[in-house]
């Protein structure tokens, strides 16, 4: 293990530039370094402090997301008026807000992803390996899991008829309106991802690494808005599985396929469309 600790910001390898890639490369002037692709396997990582310490970070990350977010969600559905709570408007800002909070938190650890799906996208774009990808996945579910469980431990008996947080396609929807419903949301939160952690935005204007949590923050706030009624909004697989797991009713596992398909391609060409599309990242200079 080396002395000093690796640079964990999202996208950063332990490597030289190998290739210049993109447009970016087509001039020597550029003011930033486009970081190399990550490798598909990279064991040097099993060896390294930082490797764990990051998917320490997504465990903790996802855990007090889950803890705050369904505990809010169950103290709206308790309730006899909705009036009475902070209702749909204030289910999206503990969402949206916990987000902010925790990418802030740990975007210098871990990246602050706290998404499978957020991982997913950085993955086929090239930003981690799959190693690192995979230790996130497994490590985000556990936190989900025992932060929904947490709040089954605070809410006991009430807890399975309030629903457990656990997200289903609500009645009068469809599983393809649900289905589209997260593919779309998934979509926006995660091209703001990789909008809002462009190297080349990050190196032209100072404030944009600072400011980074703050649109993703709030791009999960407004797909809530956009989708609650629908399926409560996943766009997240981890918060999906904790919630069901811990719930563990048959209605919440007929829909749960959506949770997982949705999100994972609705990551997919957001990732393409920012990498090609927007940054042309994968043509070559000649």
């Amino acid at each position: 293990m080396e002395g000093k600790e690796e640079d964990v910001r999202v996208g950063a390898n332990k490597f030289s530039e190998r290739q210049p890639i993109g447009t970016a490369a087509q001039g020597d002037d550029k003011d930033y370094k486009e970081p190399p692709p990550a490798p598909l396997f990279e064991p040097g990582e099993l060896c390294s402090w930082s490797f764990y310490r990051a998917g320490i970070a997504e465990f903790i990350a996802t855990f007090l997301f889950l803890y705050v977010s369904v505990l809010t969600v169950m103290g709206v559905v308790r309730a006899d008026s909705k009036c009475s709570t902070v209702g749909i408007q204030g289910i999206a800002w503990a969402f949206g807000g916990m987000i902010f909070a925790l990418v802030y938190c740990t975007a210098g650890i871990s990246g602050g992803h706290i998404n499978p799906a957020v991982t997913f996208g950085l993955f086929l774009a090239r930003k981690l390996s799959l190693t690192r990808a995979v230790y996130y996945m497994v490590m985000q579910c556990l936190g989900a899991i025992c932060g929904a469980g947490v709040v089954k431990g605070f809410e006991k008996g009430r807890y399975n008829s309030l629903g457990g947080g656990a997200n289903v396609v609500n009645a009068g929807y469809t599983k393809g309106d649900g289905l589209g419903a997260e593919i779309v949301g998934t979509f926006v939160l995660v091209y703001t991802v990789f909008s809002a952690t462009d190297a080349k935005r990050n190196a032209r204007d100072s404030h944009v690494p600072i400011l980074a949590p703050l649109p993703i923050g709030f791009a999960v706030f407004l797909v809530h808005l956009a989708t609650i009624p629908i399926t409560g909004t996943g766009i997240n697989p981890a918060r999906s599985l904790g919630a069901a797991i811990i719930y563990n009713k048959d209605h919440a596992w007929d829909d749960h396929w959506i949770f997982w398909v949705g999100p994972f391609i609705g990551a997919a060409p957001a990732a393409l469309y920012h990498q090609v599309v927007i940054r042309a990242i994968p043509f070559k200079s000649k």
